[in-house]
């Protein structure tokens, strides 16, 4: 069995929707007549292209050999859970139970984690424990930037809380919380792409890691589950080095190994 547990959606379920809104990100047609996906940069895309089809999934995962794929949302949709809850909540419920029918639909090929509305941590447990008991979810995503450090984590406990009592996943992914500049390499930065992509993600997953494994913050929460991509950053290729650094400041600390 090969499951993809790091496998993003582009929910059709989302275009009614967006073809509803008024400002972007929202779908509207162009003067040749083609519907359009509007990103809130003011770029363009064929709706055609902007989002995922399930039978091309797929057909994709059965030539990857991927028995089972985790769905969760595409980073460029997250802008939807740090919406108004007026707002966040109708439109992340329309993705939630969209995957979940596609979940029942197809049980062996695809369970999913939840999008949570942010902006109200009430309205979002509220809908954690709502979809925990619908077809096929495991859990929800959580932006990364809420467990950089462990005082960041403080506020994300009810998170771990309802993981726990659920037994679900949380799916800590590199992003922003409802508030938080972003992103924090400036588009006209040089190299911009390899610094945002490949320096800042991978240091700040490196220290959701140091967060989770380090503070015994998960102590409390032994039937939550975490979930960090790309192996938690560059963590896995640093032990050798953190070991070194405890010889050196605290010898008398146990090995980070």
């Amino acid at each position: 069995m090969t499951i993809d547990m790091h496998s993003h959606w582009r929910p059709p379920a989302l275009i009614d929707p967006l073809r509803a809104r008024r400002e972007a990100p929202l779908i509207e047609t162009g003067d040749d007549g083609v519907e359009v996906l509007r990103g809130r940069s003011g770029s363009t895309e064929p709706v055609s292209e902007a989002f995922d089809n399930l039978e091309e999934r797929l057909a994709v995962m059965d030539r990857q050999g991927i028995t089972t794929a985790v769905l969760s949302l595409f980073g460029t949709f997250q802008w939807i859970e740090a919406l108004p809850l007026e707002e966040s909540l109708a439109m992340l419920r329309v993705h939630n139970d969209a995957l979940t029918e596609i979940c029942a639909a197809h049980p062996s090929r695809f369970v999913a984690y939840a999008s949570l509305p942010l902006v109200d941590q009430g309205a979002a447990l509220e809908e954690f424990d709502r979809v925990m008991s619908l077809d096929g979810m495991i859990g929800a995503i959580v932006p990364g930037n809420a467990f950089l450090t462990y005082e960041d984590a403080e506020a994300f406990r009810p998170y771990l809380e309802a993981a726990n009592r659920h037994s679900a996943v949380l799916f800590v992914h590199w992003g922003p919380r409802p508030g938080d500049a972003w992103p924090r390499v400036a588009n006209d930065a040089d190299n911009a792409s390899a610094r945002l992509f490949t320096l800042d993600m991978q240091a700040s997953l490196s220290a959701n890691m140091m967060t989770l494994c380090y503070s015994g913050l998960l102590d409390d929460y032994p039937q939550a589950r975490v979930h960090i991509h790309n192996l938690g950053g560059n963590i896995p290729y640093e032990v050798e080095r953190l070991d070194h650094r405890n010889i050196l400041d605290s010898p008398d600390q146990p090995m980070p190994s």
